[in-house]
């Protein structure tokens, strides 16, 4: 079987047993701020599992796309050289919400195995729960062990049981638990005996499927264990590992996965796979770190500095690194990305779309990182010159850590290249830097854990609240208190003064959501309380919380509400969130189809709007979007909102937003004639009610990445304003007309540049010995040498330059070391006429001269600058120039 068929089986079968098939979620988790990366095919349903959320079926499989690395995966240099480390996976899963339980999961997980994939029941055996003293009061699963015997005639001997860390799966300290029951085949043949509790007997074994039993809750840290009313199930199986089971290699890296990455990336080295030990780790690297940067980029992760985006950068940065070591000094990776592309598109059809992205974005990273590799070696190369100018033998474990961390530097290349110098690296002083700056960075926070917890627990108790914003005049409604929260705590009342969080059955409150910001306004009830809402938000699953100040009477769970939006504040928030949608259209018109949204704020007051291009937009581009956006808006045409499965709203060329997880229908707005997009926001009833769009900003916020903020309607009426004022009155100080400004502006500017060239040239001459002073009598003859070596009066580099070429014109032959002395620094200049380059070197000379005066500097070898601090030295640090000429002569 190829991948996609092994892929394909196990979605069918289980299809054919009553599952929905679910497509795989965004690699972002949407749903828990724990997590760096969806890592798990069970990331998706956690909060079905927890009872916060409600789906319309009860039994689901998926195949879904995983990142395991960065947090507590730290194991990246395992990667290419074990045959099953990888950062990016799929897993294969079935899911029962309350359905079927251990007798189903493992008949079906047995069938599968044996009688569609065909594999040999003689090599397989499983483990099931024994027992733990960690874990009192729960018996062994002598259940799911009465079952394997039923299902496969197993005797107990190939039926292992197994303690906690092996065979128990809990989703934390409290949740859904339960224990765990794993599929494991054997890789040479058939075994000459089973394996037992003694780890050294699974030698050759390898795990295929994990088939968990949700059967029992802990509801407080390190509490009692208690039996759900409804167990479930979680199970999965890596699509790599069966896939190599079912194609008979022993390492995941050579089944059809990665095959045909890896032979692409070996044609671009130039190389063969299979004939050198160390290229083929690197080829394996390359392959792997190619997959995972390229879905991370496809669901809107970006190389830069923030926590996922720096896991991204490192891993593709490793991928790069790992490329010149197989001879590959050109940018190859966004060619191994497009081939990615290619081989999964097919199963993931949003790789196709993001193409574009994906590959511009690789070349821009690989293009900025070997520019900062070399500039990583330059530093590495000062820094060994320090440690053996100081008589030490090792690289400091600070300056091995700043070169990982600030720029990308390998560690262990840090430790070649310093070897090959002579010295080494202080391994454990690196490794306490990075264990400080990861427990600095670690992601997440305990007290957001906790209160997120707080409203799973309100979302599973009152459901999803309806939305009564789409209809009418969609800003007033009537509903009902089904929770409250005061102090991050529920509580069935709260009076006067309270800041509380309310969450109803119904409500006209926008929460925020798809970049616009919640409603704000006011909730009262028939008995005189009065809220006065400052913001509306989703805190967890469906349910709408709507967070405000008690400023009259007393509420209670249960009560009846009237709400007011706040009109005009919810009507601006309309046309800036349309206005997003022509900006996206009038974007891709301009630029082209690789861009995508990346985020967006929708506010009252301005919209931002960030996306994905690689260069700064010109003023012709930004003039041609905002034209395009304002005449749809004088179209004035009607808006239109359709509910559509989510195919047929595909079909149609709805666009979707970057990264984000939607559902088997969706809401989809067109706005004007051409912009239509799948979108949960209030929008303006036609677009001329938008005004007019006015840009008011572009630039980059990440690698990759550009933002445009713009007004709109009344706000863009003030922004013009505020230009004509500022026009109006920059022109009275000039003594111009407003349209004249430009023009004095740049006369004045053409007089200002004048003067100051003939600012510098007097500088110059006085420099140079135009003000009395003799330079050229200040030149000495070292062994045959002529050298000037002086200080002048110089606070500027580029007077320094000009100075040492008139001088050492007038030279003819020589050597010229200028020190200009400023109000707070000392620049350098050194320089050496063609007929002394072979024994003399301008860089290094200067070299000596910077580190007396305590600064530094570096350049060819017939002309070098830098800078120094300590002018008291100058006198000093010029006769040691003197020296170093007479020593090198």
């Amino acid at each position: 079987m190829k991948a996609a068929q092994v892929r394909r089986a196990f979605l069918d079968f289980f299809a054919a047993r009553g599952h929905s098939e679910v497509a795989s979620s965004s690699l972002v988790p949407a749903n828990d701020p724990t997590l760096l990366f969806t890592n798990a095919g069970m990331n998706q349903f956690k909060d079905v599992f927890v009872g916060a959320e409600t789906r319309p079926y009860t039994r689901a499989t998926t195949s879904q796309k995983c990142v395991r690395a960065g947090g507590k995966h730290n194991d990246l240099d395992e990667v290419g050289k074990t045959p099953r480390h990888h950062t990016f996976f799929e897993m294969l899963g079935n899911f029962s919400f309350g359905d079927y339980f251990k007798e189903d999961a493992i008949a079906w997980a047995w069938k599968l195995l044996t009688e569609v994939y065909g594999i040999d029941q003689r090599r397989l055996c499983v483990t099931v729960y024994g027992s733990d003293p960690e874990l009192a009061g729960v018996d062994a699963d002598d259940d799911a062990r009465a079952i394997w015997k039923r299902v496969t005639g197993f005797g107990d001997d190939r039926i292992i049981g197994l303690g906690k860390k092996d065979n128990f799966w809990q989703m934390g300290e409290t949740g859904p638990m339960g224990p765990c029951s794993e599929i494991h085949y054997f890789m040479d043949g058939a075994p000459a005996a089973w394996p037992t509790t003694d780890v050294r007997s699974w030698s050759g074994w390898l795990e295929i499927w994990n088939l968990v039993f949700m059967q029992y809750e802990r509801r407080t840290a390190g509490g009692e264990l208690f039996a759900l009313p409804a167990p479930s199930i979680d199970t999965g199986a890596g699509l790599e590992r069966v896939t190599s089971v079912l194609q008979g290699v022993r390492s995941n890296y050579d089944t059809d996965l990665f095959s045909g990455i890896i032979a692409h990336a070996a044609e671009i080295a130039g190389i063969t796979y299979g004939q050198d030990a160390e290229r083929d780790t690197s080829l394996r690297v390359i392959a792997d770190h190619a997959r995972c940067a390229t879905f991370l980029m496809a669901d809107g992760v970006m190389p830069d500095k923030g926590n996922r985006e720096y896991v991204l950068r490192r891993i593709f940065r490793r991928a790069v690194r790992h490329g010149k070591l197989i001879g590959l000094a050109e940018p190859f990776m966004h060619r191994v990305c497009e081939r990615v592309i290619e081989e999964m598109k097919d199963v993931y059809p949003a790789l196709a779309e993001r193409k574009d992205v994906v590959t511009t974005v690789a070349l821009d990273e690989e293009q900025r990182f070997r520019r900062t590799l070399d500039r990583g070696l330059d530093i590495l190369e000062d820094e060994i010159v320090r440690v053996k100018a100081a008589n030490e033998d090792k690289v400091s474990g600070k300056a091995v850590f700043q070169l990982y961390d600030t720029f990308g530097f390998p560690d262990d290349l840090t430790e070649i290249i310093a070897t090959e110098r002579g010295v080494t690296i202080d391994r454990l002083g690196f490794e306490q830097e990075l264990a400080i700056a990861k427990e600095r960075s670690r992601f997440g926070g305990s007290d957001q854990v906790a209160v997120s917890a707080i409203y799973k627990e309100i979302a599973g108790q009152v459901g999803a609240t309806k939305f009564l914003g789409y209809d009418g005049r969609g800003t007033r409604g009537e509903g009902r208190i089904k929770a409250i929260v005061v102090d991050n705590e529920p509580v069935a009342h709260a009076s006067s003064g309270a800041r509380v969080a309310l969450a109803f059955d119904q409500t006209p409150f926008y929460a925020e959501s798809g970049g616009q910001i919640g409603d704000t306004g006011v909730v009262e009830t028939s008995t005189g309380a009065r809220v006065q809402i400052f913001d509306t938000k989703k805190p967890a699953g469906d349910v709408f919380v709507l967070f405000g100040e008690l400023v009259d009477g007393s509420v209670a769970v249960g009560d009846k509400v009237t709400f007011k939006v706040d009109d005009e504040r919810r009507e601006r928030i309309r046309a800036n969130h349309s206005a997003t949608h022509l900006l996206n259209h009038a974007l891709h018109t301009v630029l082209g189809g690789h861009v995508a949204q990346k985020g967006s704020l929708v506010a009252p007051d301005r919209l931002r709007f960030d996306f994905t291009h690689g260069a700064p937009m010109t003023e012709a581009q930004l003039r041609q979007v905002e034209d395009l956006v304002n005449a749809e808006i004088r179209k004035n045409g009607d808006s239109h909102v359709q509910v559509l499965p989510i195919a047929e709203a595909k079909q149609q060329g709805a666009v979707a937003m970057f990264g984000e997880k939607y559902g088997d229908t969706v809401r989809v707005v067109r706005i004007g004639h051409d912009s239509l997009e799948f979108c949960g926001g209030t929008h303006v009833r036609r677009a001329g009610d938008i005004g007019l769009f006015k840009i008011i900003g572009e630039a980059g916020v990440a690698q990759g990445v550009r933002r445009i903020e713009a007004v709109t309607g009344a706000g863009a009426l003030d922004y013009v304003r505020k230009l004509e004022d500022e026009l109006t009155s920059t022109g009275e100080r000039l003594k111009a007309a407003p349209f004249e400004v430009a023009g004095k502006v740049e006369k004045l500017l053409g007089e200002a540049k004048a003067l100051q060239k003939e600012l510098d040239k007097l500088k110059a001459k006085v420099a140079a010995g135009g003000g009395g002073r003799d330079l050229l009598s200040e030149v000495v003859e070292i062994k045959g040498v002529r050298v000037l070596a002086a200080s002048i009066e110089a606070d500027d580099a580029k007077v320094l330059r000009d100075t040492g070429d008139s001088l050492r014109d007038k030279l003819g032959s020589g050597v010229l070391v200028l020190c200009g002395i400023g109000a707070d620094k000392v620049s350098i200049l050194a320089m050496v006429t063609p007929e002394h380059v072979g024994k003399l070197h301008a860089g290094k000379l200067l070299g000596v001269v910077a580190e007396l005066l305590g600064g530094r500097g570096g350049g060819k070898a017939d002309m070098a600058q830098g800078g120094g601090k300590d002018a008291t030295k100058v006198p000093a640090a010029l006769e040691a120039a003197r020296r170093w000429v007479a020593d090198n002569a």
